[in-house]
This record gives C-alpha cells, structure tokens and sequence, in this order.
C-alpha cells in the first residue's frame, strides 16, 4: 500500500474525471482505501428514509470519495499544484512543496 501524501484540511486540485479542475479543500482521508473525500467535489445523491430526526425523508447531495491520485495538492505559498518530497526534522517528518522549496505543514 502506498504512502499518501494528501492529509485533512489541504487544498487540492482534481485533475481527471467530472469535476476536473475544481478546487475544494479535503474533509477526510481515507488512507486505506488511498482516497479522499474534497468538498463540493463528486457529489452523488442518497435517499435518505424517514426518521425520527428527518421525518420527511427524501433525496440528499452528499461528497463521495475520490481516488488520491486523481488530485493534486496545492502548496498554501506558491498557489500552484506540486508534488510533495518528506524531509525529516528533529524525528518529524515534514512535507515540502517540490516546485518553491516551502514547508506545506
């Protein structure tokens, strides 16, 4: 299993399907199954059945997750989609921005 490169909270680009080239940050990583889940991004309705909470019932938009590789972070400093080297300080690892140099955590 690879090592993914793509964590909560970063801001990525998707780079194939239906939603190519939106913009979202990532709500969950899922590293086991090497996908993650980007806001506003691959949404597909549920129906969801009546509850106590949601008596109405009815259709939902929820987020659906994405494969890693059909991203690409985008650094914070530079704005531009990079690949990610690790460099390891003080027993840390910390990820770098491969086009500007720039520490992305």
């Amino acid at each position: 299993m690879a090592k993914m490169n793509i964590k909560k909270d970063d801001k990525v680009k998707v780079l194939t399907g239906k939603d190519r080239g939106a913009e979202g940050t990532v709500l969950r990583a899922l590293p086991t199954k090497q996908r993650v889940v980007v806001e506003k991004v691959n949404m597909v309705t549920k129906a969801k059945r009546p509850s106590q909470q949601n008596p109405q019932g009815g259709l939902s938009h929820v987020e659906a997750p994405i494969h890693v590789s059909n991203v690409a972070l985008i650094c914070p400093k530079c704005k531009k989609t990079t690949r990610v080297s690790i460099k390891r300080e003080n027993g840390k690892k910390i990820r770098i921005c491969k086009k500007c140099g720039a520490t992305i955590d």
